[in-house]
């Protein structure tokens, strides 16, 4: 704890990059990330690491991801909050868990991070970041985050990473699910779903509804957007998916997801202030094996971010309408794979602001090769997009990977990325800078990772260092006459190391990581808002009886509010604990505390947390 809450620093940039990779094996006696105990099975197979099935062993990028099981026992209330517990992410978050939320990847941005639904980009145009409060966890089936730039996987923004969310599908066997909670502030939650197939079809629906009346986010009366009111909300959504094998080796299908998010906040008037989101993404898909050796994927599909907001002085819309065309083969070589593939992006804007542009095009070409052999693996990446803005962009990885003794592994890479500007940066009428290009980033990165038995027990430790160069940083900046616009004026430096672990004895299992990092901006050698320099997780699952007990510590150092790094906030440490009960055939009952012993604290100045909370209810599997 001592670690995870202190406010340690660095004394160099370079001395963070070089602390002893053996310290993650001190830390925690662990596996790789991709190995994992078998008290907490992750699935077999990763895509976003190379746009197609990558088994976890061969995975040469720094991925996690989260299964269903581990979803349903966190008890998180947002993913945003789910997501912050995870190796090298931190939350950013202007309230309670429908206030605006996102995420920062190592130090980068929110939005320099890609968010994609089943291999659809979700984002809005104009703030350049997808609503991550809008997406709901009940409707999710499996996260897999992708850390470090991945421009040369998913084009423009992925700066700092990709989380991809992987709504609820079909098997095999028919299954039915349906779960309801209730805790503080009125909070109130309630789905229920049904997957199988009938014959050739597969299929899958999932509907879902929350509500609370939520707590004040503003507290200070000073804060010139306080109000004195609860800042609650309400969300309705639903999710389906579709698929028919109509002969061996080739299938259609179809998914599609929605939710609506009306969400209350502070305007620093009597108004009941709100904003009503509904994000949208649907998709058609045809997977065919033309040969042997070769699988092509086409793939249509469009995400919608619309979002209304109704203050004292009138309302505003922003809509984002995102569609897009894919078509990928991949190739079983006779040495490696390898993945070809086409894309073809239409960005709309509909907004009452007075844009002269509403709309890009961006059509890319990309490839992925990869091979594994013996102890060695590479995997290259290439990719070229043409926007109608900006012209062309190329960028590129590589990563190398040397299995060098039983159970160790160490792994290198690196690779550029970049960030278009949003249009709001370019085009808000007083705000704005037409002339702006994009970001651009270079970044290298290494690790080493241990995984086995030890005894009956199954242990995992990594430890991985990044160095990222970001170039053209897009700055919000007033001149001597207070005329203020985005411009392209800073650099940042991300660099840092991420020591994570796990270890699973009987019926106990334990994970943890610890983010030592240096966020600055190069020009000032400040820290880049809301970063801390230390910050972590460390749980703890028991199963005692047929209780399942759970503890989770949650910290971070001191960070800074503003560029400036004159606006402090304190560094804090949470602690969260859950239960679970089987109480019949397919019944459990559950229960969460939230920050149990009441800490104030804050991710974002001004904004409030919401103290302690408690949080319970049943879920049902057939």
């Amino acid at each position: 704890m001592v670690i995870l809450a202190g406010r340690a620093r660095a004394k160099s940039r370079a001395s963070l990059l070089f602390i002893p990779p053996l310290l993650a094996v001190a830390f925690f006696p662990a596996s790789s990330p991709a190995q994992t105990p078998k008290a907490a099975p992750l699935d077999p197979v990763v895509v976003t690491a190379a746009r197609g099935p990558q088994a976890i062993e061969d995975l040469l990028a720094d991925v996690t991801v989260i299964g269903p099981d581990e979803i349903a026992r966190s008890g998180a209330d947002s993913l945003a909050r789910l997501l912050s517990r995870q190796p090298g992410i931190e939350l950013v978050q202007n309230g309670g868990p429908a206030s605006v939320s996102g995420v920062f990847i190592r130090g980068a941005n929110r939005q320099q991070t890609v968010v994609l639904i089943d291999g659809i980009r979700l984002e809005s145009a104009t703030a350049g970041a997808a609503t991550l409060e809008a997406i709901p966890l009940d409707q999710i089936e499996r996260i897999e985050i992708l850390r470090g730039p991945a421009s040369s996987l998913y084009g423009a923004d992925a700066i700092g990473g990709v989380i991809q969310v992987f709504t609820r599908r079909g098997g095999d066997a028919f299954t039915a699910n349906a779960s309801a909670g209730y805790g503080t502030y009125s909070t109130a939650q309630g789905s229920a779903g049904a997957s199988g197939r009938a014959g050739p079809m597969r299929y899958a629906i999932q509907v879902g509804g929350q509500r609370s009346d939520g707590f004040n986010a503003i507290v200070d009366p000073a804060n010139f957007a306080w109000d004195p009111d609860r800042d609650g909300y309400r969300a309705e959504n639903v999710s389906a998916s579709v698929g028919v094998d109509w002969a061996k080796d080739q299938s259609l299908g179809g998914r599609y997801f929605r939710n609506r998010l009306n969400a209350q906040f502070d305007g620093g008037d009597a108004f009941d202030d709100r904003t009503v989101t509904v994000v949208e993404a649907w998709q058609v898909d045809s997977r065919n094996r033309l040969a042997p050796a070769w699988t092509s994927t086409l793939v249509a599909g469009q995400s919608v971010d619309d979002s209304t907001t109704t203050m004292a002085y009138g309302t505003s819309q922003f809509r984002t309408r995102d569609t897009q065309y894919r078509w990928q083969n991949d190739f079983a070589l006779p040495a490696g794979d390898l993945s070809l593939a086409y894309e073809r992006r239409e960005e709309r804007v509909n907004e009452d602001a007075g844009f002269p542009v509403t709309g890009r095009n961006t059509d890319s070409v990309v490839g992925v090769y990869r091979i594994v052999s013996g102890p060695y693996a590479l995997q290259a990446n290439l990719r070229n997009d043409h926007t109608s803005q900006f012209g062309g962009r190329t960028t590129g990885t590589l990563a190398l990977g040397w299995r060098f003794a039983p159970g160790w592994r160490m792994t290198a890479s690196g690779g550029t990325a970049y960030k278009v500007p949003t249009f709001n940066d370019l085009y808000y009428p007083g705000f704005s800078n037409p002339d702006l290009e994009p970001e651009t980033a270079r970044n290298f990165e290494a690790s080493i990772a241990w995984g086995g038995a030890l005894g009956e027990a199954r242990a995992s430790a990594s430890a991985t260092g990044w160095h990222n160069r970001v170039d053209d940083l897009i700055v919000f900046q007033c001149d001597a006459s207070f005329v203020c616009a985005p411009q392209n004026v800073d650099r940042a430096t991300l660099e840092g190391v991420t020591i994570a672990g796990e270890f699973a004895w009987r019926d106990t299992t334990v994970k943890g990581s610890i983010n030592l990092q240096n966020p600055t901006d190069d020009a000032t050698g400040n820290l880049l808002p809301r970063r801390a320099r230390t910050y972590g997780a460390l749980s703890a699952l028991q199963r005692a009886g047929p209780l399942t007990l759970g503890a989770e510590l949650v910290a971070a150092s001191k960070r800074y509010d503003d560029a400036a790094n004159t606006r402090a906030m304190a560094g804090y440490a949470i602690v969260n604990l859950t239960v679970e009960w089987p109480v019949g055939k397919g019944v459990t009952l559950f229960a969460r505390g939230d920050n149990v012993l009441d800490r104030d604290y804050e991710v974002a100045a001004g904004y409030a947390t919401g103290g302690a909370r408690i949080f319970g209810g049943l879920r049902w599997a057939m």
